[in-house]
C-alpha cells in the first residue's frame, strides 16, 4: 500500500525568551542596556515542542492525534502543512494537502467569500474549472450564500469556520490535515462536519485529525497516535491510544481540592454569603480511581457569612467531551432539606450507593445557591477515573455498552404453559 505521508525523525525547537530583535538599532540598545540578560537570551536552552516523532499513514487511512494540551500536536501539524520548518528530521507527503488549523487559515481579510474560495483553490494547485465544479457545494456546505460577496473580515467566527471547512473538504486534497475544528461551531455544524469526514475518509483520502474530543476521534479515525511532551508515546489502534490518554490525564487527579483561593467570576458580585472552602472524595486514595459500582462520597466544606434562607447544593456530573450526564440535588427529600444556615463553618456530604458510570474520565461540577439567587459555583472542581474491577465475578459487571451502569431488576424466569 502507498504511503501517504512519512515522518522521520521530526523535531521543532524554539527558544523560550528569546528577544527576535531583527533591527540593528533594538539590537544595539538591548545590549548597551542590559549586556548580561542579552548575553544569556542568546543562550538560552532550546525548548524542543516536538522530538524525534517518526510514523508513517497509508493512503485513505484517518488518523487520531491525540495529546494533553502543549503535548505538539498543533506543531506536527503545522509542520505537516508546510507553515513552519522542523529543526531537525523530515516529512513527506505525497498529494495535494488541505489544511485547517485554525479559523479562516489561508484566507484574505480584504477578498470576499467567492474570492477566498478560488484564492484556496489555487493554493492547492487546483484549477479554476475544478473550483467552480465544486463551488455550489462549497456555498450549500457553508451557508453563506447571502454573504458570499462581503469580505470576510466582516464574517462571524461561526461563518468563517464554516466556510474555511467547506472550502478544506470539498476541493478534494488527497491529504486533508483538521484541527480542533469541531471545537467551534454550534451542534449542527459539527454534526455536518462529522458526517462529511465520514464522506471524506469513505472516498480514500487520508485525513489527520487533531481532537479532544475522543467520541469524534473513536468514530472517525481508523488508527491514532499519542504525542506526551512532545514525544510519540503510542502508535495503534484507537481504543488503545485513547485508553492510554485517558490514564494520563488520571495520574495527577487529586482527592481532595482546597477552592479558598479559586478565582471568583459573576458571584463575586451576587455576594452569596457562602464560600465552598474545599471539596474531597472520601475513602480514596492518592488519586481520584474508582471501580464501576462502587459508592461515591463528596465531602464539601464551607463557610457562611450571614444569615442565609433555604439553601440548596448540587453537582453536576460530566463526560470526557463536556456532556452533562446527571445532577444531583440536596433537598429532593424532606431529610436533606437546608432550611437555613447561620454564620459558621459547615462540612455535608452526598453519597452514591453506586457508582452507576461505566469506564472513562469525568470531571465534577459543584455548586451551591439560596433562596435569594446568592451562589457560588466551583465548575470541574474535581475529576475522576472510572475503570472496570481487576476481577470481575459479577457476569452483570462486565464491559457493557454506554456511559451508565446501572442494575435493572428482572423477574424470575417462568415456565410458559
Amino acid at each position: 500500500m502507498t504511503q501517504a505521508v512519512t515522518v522521520t525523525g521530526i523535531g521543532k525547537s524554539y527558544r523560550i525568551g528569546q528577544l527576535f530583535e531583527w533591527q540593528l538599532r533594538h539590537t544595539l540598545v538591548s545590549w548597551l542596556k542590559n549586556p548580561l540578560a542579552a548575553l544569556k537570551r542568546n543562550h538560552t536552552d532550546p525548548f524542543w515542542a516536538l522530538r524525534d516523532v517518526s510514523f508513517a499513514l497509508n493512503e485513505g487511512e484517518v488518523l487520531g492525534v491525540i495529546g494533553a494540551n502543549g503535548a505538539g500536536k498543533s506543531t506536527l501539524l503545522k509542520v505537516l502543512s508546510g507553515i513552519t520548518r522542523p529543526s531537525e528530521g523530515e516529512a513527506r507527503l505525497r498529494g495535494r494537502v488541505g489544511s485547517l488549523l485554525e479559523v479562516g487559515t489561508g484566507f484574505h481579510p480584504e477578498l470576499t467569500g467567492r474570492e477566498n474560495i478560488y484564492l484556496n483553490g489555487s493554493i492547492l494547485g487546483m484549477t479554476r474549472a475544478e473550483v467552480k465544479r465544486r463551488f455550489d457545494e462549497i456555498v450549500d456546505f457553508a451557508e453563506v450564500e447571502t454573504f458570499l460577496d462581503t469580505p470576510v473580515k466582516r464574517y462571524s467566527s461561526g461563518m468563517y469556520v464554516r466556510l474555511a471547512f467547506a472550502v478544506a473538504a470539498h476541493l478534494e486534497p488527497e491529504i486533508l490535515i483538521v484541527d480542533e475544528v469541531l471545537a467551534v461551531g454550534d451542534v449542527m455544524f459539527q454534526k455536518k462536519c462529522l458526517g462529511k469526514m465520514n464522506d471524506v475518509a469513505r472516498g480514500g483520502r487520508t485525513v489527520l485529525f487533531v481532537s479532544h474530543n475522543m467520541t469524534a476521534v473513536r468514530s472517525l479515525c481508523t488508527r491514532a497516535i499519542l504525542l506526551h511532551k512532545g514525544h510519540l508515546e503510542l502508535d495503534a489502534g484507537v481504543e488503545e491510544v485513547v485508553e492510554r490518554y485517558i490514564h494520563h490525564a488520571a495520574v495527577e487527579l487529586p482527592v481532595f481540592v482546597d477552592t479558598a483561593d479559586w478565582p471568583r467570576r459573576e458571584q463575586d458580585n451576587l455576594k452569596p454569603g457562602l464560600r465552598i472552602q474545599s471539596v474531597e472524595l472520601v475513602g480514596v486514595e492518592q488519586r481520584a480511581i474508582l471501580t464501576v459500582g462502587c459508592p461515591l462520597k463528596i465531602r464539601v466544606k464551607f463557610t457562611v457569612s450571614k444569615n442565609l434562607p433555604e439553601t440548596v447544593f448540587g453537582f453536576v456530573l460530566k463526560s470526557a467531551d463536556g456532556v452533562k450526564l446527571m445532577e444531583c440535588r440536596s433537598g429532593m427529600d424532606e431529610s436533606s432539606r437546608i432550611r437555613s444556615l447561620s454564620p459558621g463553618e459547615y462540612v455535608i456530604e452526598t453519597n452514591l450507593p453506586e457508582l452507576p458510570l461505566g469506564p472513562g474520565y469525568y470531571s465534577i461540577d459543584l455548586g451551591a445557591r439560596c433562596e435569594d439567587g446568592g451562589l457560588d459555583h466551583t465548575p470541574d472542581v474535581l475529576s475522576l477515573l472510572v475503570e472496570e474491577p481487576q476481577a470481575i465475578d459479577n457476569l452483570w459487571l462486565r464491559r457493557v455498552e454506554g456511559v451508565f451502569r446501572i442494575r435493572s431488576h428482572w423477574t424470575t424466569p417462568e415456565t410458559v404453559i
